[in-house]
């Protein structure tokens, strides 16, 4: 089953609306949850930025995964906007973009929203495990380096993570720094993947090596992978599924 319902962010893009869209297995019981950025790009290629979503609702009812995964629609703003863009709230720090300008991070006010309002609301209503073990997040791109923020920053609230084309490269010392200075908790893994056809961008190969290497060495357990052939879109993403889902899953 797929539930949408509208919420406002309102430090973020005051009293617009936006969606969230909730999947929920259509069979009794209590499950984890997977937390997701750019949630209209996930089930529907009819709501999707770029007419081609993930298909995960497709996978979801075809695997019988137990899992309840809650997308939030992204913010659609131009970056220059007075209340930014896409790339400020999926940004945990300030960087320099050669298209946008000076792009203020506002990740953690977006991370602050999830963990103190929609987390509670959804395991009000919704049949949830709450508890950290049971508690996800995932995204692509910006929202895969969202993710691995998540994993850093709010350790307290998420167990578990998947970080597909994050997108390291805009602030890779500031990225390294974070994974440096985290206490990761205990039983923290993190599965991290990039396309053979997008990491030649942006020396994107040695910062991706970069960062796989601070984490091993920070202990979190980490399934990191280069995807033959893999590109920047939800076609390539969607293919991942299993693959990060077997991540979340093991040994749970």
């Amino acid at each position: 089953m797929l539930d949408i319902f509208e919420t406002e962010i309102p430090r973020l893009t005051g009293d617009e609306k936006r969606n969230v869209y909730v999947y929920v297995p259509d069979y009794e019981g209590e499950f984890p949850v997977l937390y997701m950025f750019d949630g209209q790009n996930l089930f529907d290629d009819e709501e999707a930025s770029f007419g081609k979503s993930w298909g995960l609702l497709r996978y979801l009812e075809e695997s019988e995964t137990p899992l309840i995964v809650v997308g939030v629609e992204c913010n659609h703003h131009d970056e220059k906007e007075r209340c930014g863009g896409r790339l400020s709230e999926y940004s945990p720090f300030d960087f320099g973009d050669p298209d946008f300008g000076y792009i203020k991070g506002r990740g953690r006010k977006t991370m602050n929203w999830i963990v103190k309002e929609l987390k509670p609301y959804i395991d009000d209503n919704y049949p949830t495990l709450p508890q950290r073990q049971y508690t996800f997040i995932a995204g692509s791109s910006m929202g895969g380096l969202m993710t691995l923020y998540a994993i850093c920053c709010y350790g307290k609230y998420f167990s578990r993570g998947a970080a597909l084309s994050p997108s390291v490269g805009f602030a890779p010392d500031k990225v390294i720094t974070m994974i440096e200075k985290t206490r990761f908790r205990r039983g923290t893994v993190l599965y991290m993947d990039y396309g053979e056809r997008e990491i030649g961008y942006l020396n994107t190969r040695k910062i991706y090596a970069d960062v796989t290497a601070a984490l091993i060495h920070k202990k979190v357990m980490l399934e990191s992978r280069i995807i033959p052939d893999g590109e920047h879109n939800e076609a390539s993403w969607e293919r991942q599924i299993p693959f990060f889902m077997d991540a979340l899953f093991y040994n749970l």
